[in-house]
């Protein structure tokens, strides 16, 4: 037994030797390594973390406002970056603060229901929203809402707009310290006096006076609601710009409006009887200048929103806008609009750089405080013979000689319409050049049928014309002009063909700054894509430099000593006048009417004093502009024809055709198109050729008289004076075509 105990005990302590785990090595043991003091590392990041935000907490004061809050003006500059233009004002402008108590219990609660239902429960800030900001902020991403109404405020009045992660922290430890020491009611109602909602109003009480005309304290429950989803987004709300904005601010009005119900504030019965948006008021005189100014503030703004800035962004922001407006040219442009324009007619100018799309120019009206109708960007009118050379673009873009000839005789009934001249003249066959030259509406139509109506719609689309534009169709007579656009497309797409086939994207800001933050710039880029091979808008500009030569319909252009390309243009009952050209570096488009009291377009008649069609007043405002604008241009030239297709043209006798007078028909009958007899187009007929009852006298190649207009000489009323679709008293119902060739 002596022997058995120290065997027993070694047995035992060999049995224990085996059980001692062996030790980690490898991959498990660094695994467990990195474990242990990761989580030591990162339980002391939390403790430094913890203690910084305590730190950042203890040390952070609440700020005075900063100047956003007081209305930082953003000044606007002419293209020098130096000369300013305007300013936008906004903020204490229009700016009235109110008590809580003075604002309705419910029109509080939309504006919980809208932006933080849970307000009085938080402690100012939102978990998930903060993450999501994060989020956007590192990935670049669009904002997104969920920040909580003391955020708000406090993004609002004390900090700036900019979109930085050391702002978002700021606004963080800002709101919960606010939210400590400050009352909830105190905070919205600071909220409610600071926020943005669009016009220019800050606050509630100044959003009552402007979208219902009455104080915050008659303000109903819809009309709370209302203001409650504008703040969202004003210019996305805002009915006043269009179906779309409507359409939201009816989807959110909903939305605001659930939320109440929701939240016991509203009854599900009370719901019920709020279908339908509150009458809001119109949109009223605003923060830009008077005068013609104000129009190209408005166009800058827009502009501006389009890159991703807000309403409040872009009044209080602190920015310093230089725009591609130059200010000899903007003087010019304003000088010949007001002292050409006849009493009771408006009208609009452009003049942008063709390749690039900087407007140089605009005059969008007289007075912006009182009409805010831009006559360059907003206003359509009837394009009338402006819309020829797009025919003449479809057909050598489709290989069609612009000497190739087509009838010009008149009256000619084509596929059923019934096609005039301006003062029932023939022309005999007459090519491109002499069809420019003296805008023949038959040989015109003759074009179009031999290209295609579509041909020439698209050519139009190609150019810069909008393909929604009003009464742009694949009729026969849409070369006569009877869609209506504005100026600005018409400018745009002469630009086209100026810019040797470049289309380009009309911009009015080139470089934007701000003073409240050195991070944020802006810079344009022109846009532009080919649309015309060049050797085509060689060719079309060619032919378009016949306007101005002797026997066209502005002649007096000449005067000005460089090459220019353009055409006149006259509507149907002369309901609106254009005159569009271009010399190599700039395109101007001038366009008029006289508009009724709700700014209809009237017939312009003899009761305005003067011969009004293309080449009269239109092609005079463009002379006077053009003489200041390139004054320190140098002469440059057109390119050379190319001759696209001429190789298909046999050369043909020449025919001129007799003497004819718009009262009756022509003494000869007009030649077949089988054989063709054609004038020369180096000697077009001489303007005695005319009849002198109805044609108005020829434009001279001199410089308009001292007063900017030619000598004004009456015509009796002419039957055949317009260049759209209308219809004939004396043709059983058929259409009857009108449209100005010797001044249209």
């Amino acid at each position: 037994m002596s022997q058995s105990k120290p065997e027993s005990r070694a047995a035992s302590n060999a049995g224990k030797a085996r059980k001692v785990k062996p030790k980690r090595t490898g991959a498990k043991r660094w695994v467990v390594g990195v474990l242990k003091w990761g989580s030591i590392t990162a339980a002391v990041l939390f403790v430094v973390a913890a203690v910084g935000v305590f730190v950042a907490y203890q040390r952070t004061e609440i700020p005075a406002a900063n100047q956003l809050a007081n209305a930082q003006v953003s000044i606007v500059y002419y293209a020098d970056g130096k000369t300013e233009l305007d300013r936008i004002v906004a903020a204490n402008a229009n700016r009235e603060s109110v008590p809580l108590s003075k604002v309705p219990k419910s029109v509080q609660q939309a504006h919980l229901a809208a932006e933080d239902r849970g307000f009085y429960e938080n402690n100012g800030i939102s978990l998930s929203g903060i993450l999501r900001a994060v989020k956007t902020s590192v990935t670049g991403e669009p904002q997104v809402g969920g920040s909580t109404i003391t955020q708000q405020y406090v993004k609002n009045y004390f900090l700036s707009q900019d979109r930085t992660l050391s702002r978002k922290a700021r606004e963080i430890l800002i709101s919960v310290k606010i939210d400590s020491q400050r009352s909830k009611d105190q905070i919205l109602e600071d909220y409610l006096n600071t926020i943005y909602y669009g016009r220019g109003a800050y606050g509630i009480q100044s959003a009552a006076k402007t979208f219902f005309n009455k104080d915050v304290s008659a303000l109903t429950v819809p009309e709370g609601a209302v203001l409650a989803s504008i703040i969202n987004a004003p210019s996305l709300y805002d009915p006043a710009n269009g179906a779309d904005a409507k359409q939201r601010l009816e989807n959110r009005f909903a939305y605001v409006l659930d939320g109440m119900v929701d939240e016991g504030w509203l009854t599900a019965a009370e719901r019920a009887t709020y279908t339908a948006l509150p009458t809001i008021a119109p949109v009223r005189a605003n923060r830009f200048s008077a005068g013609p100014k104000g129009y190209i503030t408005a166009m800058v703004k827009k502009e501006l929103t389009k890159t991703g800035l807000t309403d409040a962004e872009i009044d209080q922001g602190g920015l310093r806008i230089v725009t591609t407006i130059d200010k000899t040219s903007q003087d010019a442009a304003v000088a010949a609009m007001k002292g050409n324009l006849p009493d009771q007619v408006t009208g609009g100018l452009v003049a942008m750089k063709p390749g690039d799309g900087a407007v140089v120019a605009m005059y969008g009206g007289a007075d912006y405080a009182k009409n805010q109708l831009n006559t360059s960007t907003q206003a359509i009118l009837q394009g009338a013979s402006n819309f020829k050379p797009f025919a003449v673009l479809a057909a050598v873009r489709d290989g069609i000689s612009i000497k190739t000839r087509f009838d010009g005789n008149q009256p000619q009934t084509i596929d059923g319409t019934r096609i005039v001249n301006y003062g029932g003249r023939s022309y005999g066959y007459v090519d491109m050049t002499r069809m420019i030259g003296r805008s023949i509406n038959t040989a015109f139509v003759n074009l179009n049928k031999e290209v295609g109506p579509a041909k020439t719609r698209q050519a139009a689309i190609d150019a810069g014309i909008p393909a929604k534009t009003p009464g742009l169709d694949d009729s026969l007579t849409n070369v006569l002009g009877s869609a209506s656009p504005h100026v600005i497309d018409m400018a745009t797409a002469y630009s086209t063909i100026a810019g040797q086939g470049i289309k380009v994207t009309p911009y009015l800001v080139k470089k934007v700054t701000s003073t409240t933050d050195a991070g944020f710039g802006y810079a344009s880029k022109p846009q532009a894509v080919r649309a015309f091979d060049k050797n085509v808008t060689a060719d079309v500009t060619n032919a378009m430099t016949y306007t101005v030569k002797p026997g066209g319909s502005a002649t007096k252009l000449q005067a000005l000593g460089r090459p220019i390309a353009g055409k006149t243009g006259t509507s149907s009952a002369s309901k609106s006048i254009w005159f569009t050209g271009f010399v190599p570096q700039l395109t101007v488009s001038i366009g008029m009417y006289k508009p009724d009291a709700n700014g209809n377009a009237l017939t312009l008649t003899d009761s305005e004093d003067t011969n009004l069609t293309g080449g009269t007043i239109p092609a005079d405002v463009f002379y006077d502009f053009m003489e200041v604008a390139l004054k320190n241009l140098p002469v440059e030239q057109f390119p050379d024809a190319v001759g696209v297709g001429d190789e298909k043209v046999a050369p043909t006798a020449t025919y001129v055709p007799p003497p004819q007078t718009s009262s009756q028909a022509p003494t000869s009958t007009p030649p077949t198109t089988t054989e063709p007899p054609t004038p020369t187009t180096t000697a077009p007929p001489s303007t005695t050729q005319a009849p002198t009852t109805t044609r108005p006298p020829e434009p001279t190649t001199t410089r308009p008289t001292a007063t900017g207009r030619p000598t004004k000489t009456r015509r009796p009323p002419i039957q055949t004076g317009g260049g759209a679709p209308q219809p004939s008293a004396t043709n059983q119902g058929q259409p009857q075509v009108t449209a100005t060739a010797g001044g249209g």
